[in-house]
């Protein structure tokens, strides 16, 4: 019943998104970095200028003077000025059929490309199947209509709103995407087959999913700086409010979550399962990317199939879920009743998960409580695993955990990110996921047997991302 998100083992297809209404460009032009309180930003390294001229179709000439090194700026520029294009785009809608029989043949989705090589825009128009298909990496193709004269395209991943990405090139030129125009429909439409309104009342979406041309350090340090600024406003709004805890009773709910374990959720959230295990590390910087570049726009769209919404996926099934109980059981953080506003908006998310932690922490054995309180940060791979599953995950870890013979006092948190198990002393070699307790030999991993793929994937991202969110540049 209290479980916050649903997640699923791979992000791949992705229902009918829900409409959000877009963020404004300031967003995007904001500074590039949120500098944590009494911090200071890192002085540039160069003094070096380039000047890019960028010709647009149909937009007015921009001459931008920027610093060599910083190819963030570039970036940046390049992603306002595809949004600005696609907001001129006409989506090409095509119907097959006549009269009654007539039905809307799929989903135009619109692509700002970018050629290095002429300094230029293009745009592609691409058709995919209505409704979403369900797809899998490494599956059969989707599917699609590709309308660009001189243009070749490849799907890339992804099916919905939040997700959906291709690859292009012109010749042997590959061709930047730094912007897509995405249309969302009237469910209620769709169930009357009302095709020509479907189309005529459809709400665009102009918004940028991850793309390898968008991965910059700087946007991964600029992601992990925003996410902990935020989440460290969420915490002392809710200081200010002087909400209590119902966990710890004489205690504020403020001191309950450090603002390191929250912001491992908004990663976690948005990490799919199997490129973690491929790649760790660049996995979470994708991630972290995205709320670099973005900052509160990030993940606005993303829903998963359990309809787990927003960058915390929180879920609120027939009106009445996880969100709506924790907005009746925590008035005192005034979270933002409306679900898909609330569930969308990053700092009121945050809030309601932090809301949520003390829920779920309250129900658990006063032993976890009481250890959990002298070492949060490792020991929140038990308010995590509520989170993920509710209740009934955080009694399967504890069970695990009895069999493993690890105390939860022995807990200790896993090496830096980057140490491999096997490289703690010579002839350690122990698969993950695993926990790591302190003994005889000092701190040393132990595998969790398979109980439950999901939630052993997902303490093992918490456990890893706890590490980079921990680090300041």
């Amino acid at each position: 019943m209290l479980t916050g998100c649903a997640s699923t083992e791979e992000i791949a297809d992705e229902p009918e998104p829900t409409y959000i209404a877009e963020t404004t460009d300031e967003v995007l032009a904001a500074p590039t970095s949120v500098p944590l309180s009494g911090g200071t930003e890192a002085a540039r390294a160069s003094d070096e200028t380039v000047r890019i001229d960028r010709p647009k179709n149909g937009l007015a000439e921009v001459v931008v003077e920027t610093k060599a090194d910083d190819r963030h700026e570039v970036i940046r520029d390049l992603v306002v000025e595809a949004r600005n294009l696609l907001r001129k785009v006409e989506l090409q809608y095509v119907f097959t059929g006549k009269g009654r029989r007539e039905t809307l043949r799929g989903r135009p989705v619109a692509f700002a490309l970018w050629s290095e090589a002429s300094q230029s825009w293009s745009v592609a128009h691409v058709e995919i199947p209505r409704p979403p298909v369900r797809w899998r990496p490494g599956g059969r193709p989707m599917p699609f209509v590709l309308r660009a004269p001189g243009i070749t395209a490849q799907h890339v991943k992804g099916t919905g709103a939040e997700r959906l990405m291709f690859s292009f090139r012109k010749g042997d030129e590959p061709l930047k995407v730094y912007g897509r125009k995405f249309p969302v429909f009237d469910s209620k439409l769709i169930a009357k087959r009302r095709w020509r309104a479907v189309a005529e009342t459809a709400k665009p979406i102009v918004y940028l999913p991850f793309t390898a041309d968008t991965l910059d350090p700087r946007f991964v340090t600029d992601g992990r700086d925003y996410l902990r600024a935020t989440a460290t406003r969420a915490i002392e709004e809710l200081r200010r409010a002087a909400v209590p805890s119902s966990a710890f009773p004489g205690k504020l709910l403020a001191d309950v979550v450090p603002a390191e374990v929250i912001m491992t959720l908004a990663v976690i959230e948005q990490t799919d399962d199997i490129d973690f295990r491929r790649t760790q590390l660049k996995a979470f910087e994708e991630v972290l990317s995205q709320y670099g570049l973005k900052r509160e726009e990030a993940y606005r769209f993303s829903i998963s199939r359990a309809k787990a919404i927003g960058p915390m996926q929180f879920t609120n099934r027939r009106g009445n879920g996880t969100y709506a109980l924790v907005v009746r059981r925590c008035p005192g953080a005034r979270l933002d009743p409306n679900f898909e506003r609330g569930a969308t908006d990053l700092l009121n998310a945050m809030k309601a998960a932090i809301c949520l932690f003390d829920i779920e922490l309250r129900q658990m054995p006063a032993q976890i409580r009481e250890a959990y309180w002298d070492n949060k940060t490792v020991l929140g791979i038990f308010p995590v695993a509520a989170y993920n599953g509710g209740p009934r995950n955080v009694t399967r870890l504890r069970r695990v955990l009895d069999r493993m013979g690890v105390s939860i006092t022995a807990l200790r948190a896993a090496p830096a990110t980057g140490t491999q198990p096997g490289t703690i002393t010579s002839d350690l070699a122990v698969p993950c996921p695993c926990v790591w307790r302190e003994g005889p030999d000092g701190v040393t991993p132990v595998t969790i047997p398979s109980y439950n793929n999901e939630n052993r994937w997902y303490i093992e991202k918490y456990q890893s991302i706890i590490n980079l969110l921990g680090e300041r540049s």
